[in-house]
């Protein structure tokens, strides 16, 4: 089977887990998005994912109500390790072989990242969740996503919404926004089309990195993209 696609990084928001409920992670939800990424395991594609943690805490947040920000994001770097174990343990129970690799060392839940070690996990056809963002603070989940698909030469960075791409204004506030079936880094950047922020779009851009803005509440969405179908948006 030829694959558009061998090897693609992932980015999940903590938000997508939560599906329709208000906080946490919805049990079904998580399970759906495990059904999806067992699909394109299962047809030889190499998966890796960054979560983010907005379901469980997010550090900007924390910081807006007077917390010291690099403690804030700290704590939102502990909600992605929580999220990338729950997938974890969702996706083992289907039989896929999952491995969390967390940017801060907690070695009794999660290996510690180490990049080629990552690329070996992949190679032998393990998927690998990278949790606890970059390790550092002030970098969003987003910016670890570019890092990490950089790192480990990922085809196309995947980023998963609740939308069907990208819209040249929220869709969810303006009734007669647009859908924009690709649009370069530069104009993301330059009109601000809330992709992703300007660091991880300005790494994409350096590393030739492509970006696929897609809806994965759309069963089979993930599996089309891998294998060469046009869905939802791109940023090259």
């Amino acid at each position: 089977m030829s694959l558009a696609y061998k090897r693609v990084l992932l980015k999940l928001s903590g938000e997508a887990l939560m599906g329709d409920q208000p906080f946490g992670i919805d049990p079904q939800f998580i399970s759906q998005i495990a059904e999806e990424i067992k699909e394109v395991y299962e047809i030889g594609a190499q998966i890796a994912i960054v979560i983010g943690g907005g379901n469980i805490f997010r550090g900007v947040k924390g910081a807006s109500m007077g917390m010291d920000r690099a403690t804030a994001d700290y704590m939102g770097m502990l909600a992605t390790v929580m999220n990338a174990i729950a997938l974890q343990d969702v996706l083992e129970n289907k039989d896929v072989p999952t491995r969390v690799m967390s940017a801060i060392e907690m070695r009794q839940i999660a290996e510690p990242y180490i990049r080629r070690r990552a690329i070996r996990h992949l190679e032998k056809g393990r998927v690998v969740i990278f949790g606890a963002g970059t390790g550092s603070p002030f970098f969003t989940t987003d910016t670890t996503g570019a890092l990490r698909a950089a790192e480990i030469k990922a085809e196309v960075l995947l980023k998963a919404t609740k939308v069907d791409g990208i819209y040249d204004k929220d869709p969810n506030k303006h009734p007669d926004a647009k859908l924009l079936k690709e649009v370069s880094y530069l104009e993301a950047i330059n009109k601000d089309l809330k992709v992703m922020d300007h660091t991880a779009l300005t790494l994409c851009l350096e590393n030739k990195l492509p970006i696929i803005v897609f809806n994965i509440k759309e069963k089979g969405n993930l599996k089309k993209i891998i294998m060469g179908e046009k869905v939802g948006s791109i940023v090259k």
